[in-house]
C-alpha cells in the first residue's frame, strides 16, 4: 500500500491525491470562514470538515513518521516540520480558552507548503538553492549594506525638507527597501534635486538588487537540467 523511495521516504500511493484535494479544500475552506456574510449553519460545516482533514493530515503524519527509514527522523525534516506546524494549532487550541490562542489558526496556511512535496519540479528548486547558497548569502549581506547606505544618503539629502518622513535613518530605510527592489510605492519620495539625483542612482542600483539573484537561481536550474 505505502511505498518508499531510495532515501528512506514515504509515497502513499493512490491516498497521495487525496491529501492534495484536501490542502486546498482547507485552504479554501479557511478563506471562506472570513466572509462576514457566512451563516452560523455554514461555520458548523466548516469547522465539523476541518477537524476532518484535521485528523486525516494526522494521520498522515504518524504514517510518514513511522514508515520513513530511518524511523522517527521524518519529524526532523523540513516537510515533517512543515506538516507538524499544519496540524498542531489546532490541538493547542482545544480546552483553551484564550482569544489570543486563535491567532495560531493562522498556521493553517502552512499546508500549501505540504503540496511541495507532489513536486518534482520543487525537488530541483530546493537543489538549485542548496548549489547558490554560499553566493545567496554574501548577496544578501552586500543587499543589507547597500539598504544602509542609501537610507543614510536619503535620509542627510531629504531630513530637513521632509522631516516626518525621513525622521530617522531607520524611517528611511522603508524607502530604501521599495527603492531598491523597484516596487515604488509612493508613499514616501524626495522633494530635493540632491535627493531626486541620489534617488536616480538608487533605482540603477536596485535593477541590479533584483536581476544577481534572479540570474543565479536560473543558472543553477540550467545546470541541474544538465
Amino acid at each position: 500500500m505505502f511505498k518508499r523511495d531510495n532515501q528512506g521516504k514515504v509515497n502513499l500511493g493512490k491516498w497521495e491525491f487525496l491529501i492534495q484535494a484536501l490542502i486546498i479544500l482547507s485552504l479554501v475552506a479557511f478563506s471562506v470562514e472570513t466572509l462576514p456574510s457566512v451563516t452560523p449553519e455554514v461555520m458548523v460545516w466548516l469547522h465539523f470538515f476541518e477537524v476532518s482533514t484535521v485528523i486525516v493530515f494526522t494521520i498522515e503524519f504518524f504514517v510518514r513518521l513511522l514508515w520513513s527509514r530511518p524511523r522517527g527522523t521524518y519529524a526532523f525534516t523540513f516537510m515533517g516540520i512543515i506538516d507538524l506546524i499544519s496540524i498542531l494549532p489546532f490541538y493547542l487550541a482545544l480546552g483553551i480558552d484564550l482569544r489570543s490562542i486563535r491567532a495560531l489558526r493562522l498556521l493553517r496556511l502552512f499546508r500549501l507548503f505540504k503540496l511541495a512535496r507532489f513536486s518534482s519540479a520543487m525537488d530541483r528548486y530546493v537543489e538549485a538553492f542548496r548549489e547558490i547558497k554560499e553566493e545567496l548569502t554574501l548577496f544578501g549581506v552586500t543587499a543589507l549594506i547597500t539598504i544602509y547606505i542609501s537610507s543614510v544618503g536619503i535620509y542627510y539629502f531629504e531630513h530637513e525638507a521632509q522631516p516626518e518622513a525621513f525622521a530617522s535613518v531607520f524611517d528611511a530605510m522603508w524607502w530604501s527597501v521599495v527603492t531598491l527592489t523597484t516596487v515604488g510605492y509612493g508613499d514616501v519620495y524626495p522633494v530635493t534635486a540632491g535627493g531626486k539625483i541620489f534617488t536616480t542612482f538608487v533605482v540603477l542600483v536596485g535593477l541590479g538588487v533584483v536581476a544577481v539573484p534572479t540570474g543565479l537561481f536560473a543558472s543553477a536550474l540550467n545546470k541541474l537540467k544538465d
